[in-house]
């Protein structure tokens, strides 16, 4: 199984960016795919994740900002983030999970970092 994410850079605060990552190896459709979020103070931090399901989550300081969105006919995650602010800044990091009552399988990118900076 492969996550591999893109779409990071530097960008001036108010600005967008679209994250992306390439899952291989599993059927998304099946899981629940999320972005999280690395600061040098706080384990890694759900950013938006959406369900097989189509339910979605936001953390707060990120609603009405950023849209996490799938593809699973490419098995493609995405995450549109406008208005960013300095405090978006990290390393963002894909995640594709599924549990059952038999069995649980996680899996990470290597992260995409972001810069929020004038």
């Amino acid at each position: 199984v492969q996550l591999v994410e893109s779409g990071g850079g530097l960008v001036q605060p108010g600005g967008s960016l679209r994250l992306s990552c390439a899952i291989s190896g599993i059927d998304i459709s099946i899981y629940t795919v999320g972005w999280y979020r690395q600061t040098p103070d706080t384990p890694r931090d759900l950013v938006a994740d959406l369900t097989s399901g189509g339910a979605t989550k936001y953390a707060d300081s990120v609603k009405g900002r950023f849209t996490i969105s799938r593809d699973n006919a490419k098995n493609m995650v995405y995450l549109q983030m406008n208005d960013l602010k300095p405090e978006d800044a990290g390393p963002y990091y894909c995640n594709a999970e599924r549990v059952t009552t038999t069995s649980a399988n996680d899996y990470w990118g290597q992260g995409t970092q972001v810069t929020v900076s004038s």
